[in-house]
């Protein structure tokens, strides 16, 4: 690819080796009215890019719900704002870096937390917690993953976490939550995706609008260097091929000690009043930030590329604008307070150089030595690129019968082993040997870090005298295996699990945001999965009161022509206005009573009673096909996810929320993953870990269910609408009557008790029955063995 000099002339050719199509070639040469030169090129090869320009996915993006009574900032800014009150906002987007945590996983992860904070504080916030979610290819060998790529797996995972770990860690915000899932699809495409929360007072908000003509750009931050270049276009915005091995040179390189002096300087300089604009140089570095302040803002710009700080000699114009090497800002300063902005950055030590000035008639000029490098009308390179309404098709009916679905176990068979297993397995196991390598508590915010409730919960200091009387919690889901089943079905169910584990922390969802991992937007099928995911995301979000505030759209995420599961990924953020009363998911002490609190409709729950009839018995083994349970025990992924009842996720939620106001229960744990069952042990692994000294004597359940159901699908359902909450005898009546009031089924199952006893029964008849210490064994170590013992 041409990357030196602008005096090479441009081809159709090499307009096609950046990515731009004839007819989008075509287009260039009509905005400029004439043939770009080589930096124009690149220039709009970026800007115009899948990951950039979004020109697949804008069109039904459109559908999805993003006003709400507390939404401040919606989608088209560095990061959404919510209205937390007391004259607070919050700031909180995720993004991926996805092939470049494949290309280079360390770096890939470091640079991927480092660009979500620099979003994050761009807006004027803060950072205060990291969240991520993240997909793996198997990590043992199996009948669809060689030895050799597992091996190859848990070589990327190792370089993510410790990529993550590294950045967080060293730029001092806490790693509090998220959620790791595994699948062969994702084997040579890991989906690594953070997400980032600020704090800011709500009057101080910035927002990357040039403005005022004749105000100073400054760049501050980080030397402009070679890494990073096409890391948009290129590396983000196709598939990987067997040509992916050279791209290396295009992950960038994260520094995240030089992050947090930028992080300071910027929330300094902000305080002075003399900023006007700011933004990340993020993907297409100082083409994107350019730009697209211009466009926002209704200006043009001119900077002059011989001032911009260097670390490399003899770079071209084409180099300077497409690097995307990190922790880099462009600012706009107010005229004659520059030398302000300019001191500040200076007690940091940290570049900062007038490079260039706002200006009139919308077209961004870029200088060189005394040269014009290149001269593009702004807005019609920010916002008038092309947009596609791409070929859409359904895929093929899958063709499945009750032969290829679960086949329940006999009546009267011992369930343990099997649980056994599945407490091993990647996706129930503890994520421990993952989370350990985060900091999870510095800055000192953090009341629920992971494993510890269902969302990640963190207090809010009032920013004048300290108090802390509330706190916000985050959740992340997602569920690919269930997308690639009914995408519209799976994607209503990841913003309701995220939904319902804010809730369950005792927080009330506010708002949410995205992050839409896909395969090729050019095959009709991946089209129609997009299609079907953005309805589901836009009915679950308006029924549940969380509009989507931003995120991100990460397309061609295949290998060799396969593309990965469709994985929509949901972050949550909900208010719990008293921070005292936030819920944890362990049991707290013995002779407490064990209560399943459930809104399904579902005619084939755990607790019917009637016989099952055929088409129930079929439409049960369907459903349980999707389960884990079935994917682990039986090697099984069929049928489709469970139905989903969105208004019964609302009372859910709703209850939960005000049994929490009110102190009455000790604690609440959603039934996801593995089931009824992984729930309650859940609940008892944690409850050996409460208090610093982690004394706390082992806390067991003793269980006894009912109904018609094979026992299997009693203890491992994953239907959605259900919570377990632990309540103290003495409260057991109002915490019935309070579910009640909100229309939902609710049983006292069984109690807590003293020791290590674990036992489930179902019709009388004992079908998990061991020692809470032999299940939290298998739990507990597997992933950490597999890791480290190979």
């Amino acid at each position: 690819m041409a990357t030196a000099s602008t005096e090479i002339r441009v081809t159709p050719e090499i307009a096609a080796e950046h990515g731009l199509t004839a007819e989008e070639y075509a287009r260039v040469k009509q905005i400029l009215g004439r043939e770009p030169n080589i930096t124009e090129l690149g220039i709009f090869s970026v800007m115009w890019s899948e990951h950039c320009s979004y020109k697949s996915s804008k069109v039904y993006l459109k559908r999805l719900p993003t006003r709400g009574k507390l939404v401040v900032q919606g989608p088209g800014e560095n990061a959404g704002v919510v209205d937390i009150g007391d004259g607070l906002v919050a700031a909180f987007k995720i993004e991926s870096h996805n092939h470049p945590s494949y290309v280079e996983p360390f770096q890939g992860a470091t640079t991927g937390v480092g660009g979500i904070l620099r979003d994050i504080f761009t807006m004027g916030a803060r950072p205060i917690a990291v969240l991520d979610s993240l997909r793996f290819g198997e990590i043992t060998a199996s009948r669809h993953t060689s030895e050799a790529d597992a091996a190859k797996n848990r070589r990327i995972l190792d370089g993510v976490i410790r990529g993550i770990g590294s950045y967080g860690n060293c730029f001092g915000v806490p790693t509090v939550g998220g959620e790791v899932a595994f699948e062969p699809c994702y084997s040579q495409n890991p989906l690594v995706n953070a997400l980032a929360l600020g704090i800011a007072k709500k009057e101080e908000i910035f927002l990357a609008k040039a403005k005022g003509i004749g105000n100073p750009v400054i760049y501050v931050g980080a030397k402009t260097g070679r890494d990073g270049i096409h890391g948009a276009s290129l590396l983000a915005s196709a598939e990987f091929t067997e040509e992916s091995k050279q791209k290396r040179p295009n992950v960038q390189v994260g520094d995240p000690f030089m992050e947090k002096l930028l992080l300071e300087a910027c929330l300094e300089a902000m305080q002075t009043g003399a900023i006007v604009a700011i933004q990340d140089m993020g993907a297409a570095g100082l083409t994107c930030s350019t730009m697209e302040m211009a466009s926002r803002g209704g200006t043009g710009i001119e900077i002059d590329l011989a001032k911009v700080p260097q670390r490399e000699t003899g770079m071209t114009p084409y180099e300077i604008m497409l690097s995307e090497s990190q922790e880099r800002m462009l600012l706009v300063a107010e005229k004659g307070r520059e030398h302000e902005v300019l001191a500040v950055f200076k007690k940091w030590g940290l570049d900062a150089v007038v490079v260039g000035q706002v200006t009139e008639g919308g077209i961004a000029r870029i200088n060189n030595n005394g040269r014009v490098a290149a001269e593009i009308p702004a807005h019609p390179l920010a916002e008038e690129g092309p947009v596609y309404q791409r070929p859409i098709a359904a895929p093929a009916p899958r063709i499945e019968t009750e032969k290829d679905w679960f086949a329940f176990s006999p009546e009267g068979a011992n369930l343990t082993a099997n649980f056994v297993k599945l407490l091993a397995s990647p996706a129930i196991a503890s994520k421990r040997w993952i989370t350990e390598q985060y900091d999870t508590s510095v800055r000192t915010n953090t009341l629920a870090g992971p494993g510890a409730s269902d969302a990640a919960v963190v207090r809010i200091k009032d920013p004048n005298t300290g108090v802390v009387k509330r706190a916000l919690a985050l959740s992340t889901d997602g569920n690919g295996s269930w997308c690639q089943l009914n995408p519209r079905v799976g994607a209503m169910h990841a913003v309701a699990e995220a939904a319902r584990n804010v809730a369950c922390s005792g927080a009330r969802p506010i708002a949410a945001t995205n992050c839409l991992n896909f395969g090729s937007p050019e095959k009709p099928e991946v089209m129609w999965q997009f299609s079907e995911t953005i309805d589901g995301l836009a009915e679950a979000c308006t029924a549940l009161g969380t509009p989507i505030t931003g995120g991100n759209v990460s397309f061609y995420n295949e290998t060799l022509g396969k593309s990965i599961y469709p994985t929509p990924v949901i972050g949550v953020l909900g208010i719990l206005d008293d921070a005292s009363r936030v819920l944890k998911i362990a049991f707290r002490q013995e002779g407490d009573i064990i209560v399943l609190l459930d809104g399904s409709m579902s005619s084939v729950g755990a607790q019917h009673a009637a016989p099952l009839q055929s088409d129930e018995f079929s439409a049960l083994a369907r459903e349980f096909s999707s389960s884990e349970y079935s994917k682990m025990i039986a090697g099984v992924v069929a049928g489709e996810p469970p139905a989903i009842d969105l208004a019964a996720e609302k009372r859910l939620q709703d209850c939960l929320i005000a049994l929490a106001a009110e102190g009455a229960v000790l604690s609440a744990h959603d039934i996801s993953d593995g089931g009824l069952a992984v729930t309650l042990a859940e609940s008892c692994f944690a409850s050996s870990v409460v208090g610093a000294q982690h004394v706390a004597p082992h806390l067991g359940a003793h269980v006894k269910l009912e109904g018609a159901v094979p026992a299997e699908a009693a203890a491992f359902n994953e239907r959605g609408a259900c919570a377990v909450v632990s309540v103290t005898p003495s409260k057991l009546a109002a915490v019935l009557n309070t579910a009640r009031q909100y229309k939902l089924a609710a049983r006292e199952i069984g109690q807590v008790t003293r020791g290590d006893a674990f036992c489930i029964e179902y019709k009388g008849r004992a079908v998990i029955d061991s020692s809470v210490e032999a299940f939290r064994d298998a739990w507990a170590h597997s992933l950490e063995r597999t890791l480290t013992s190979k």
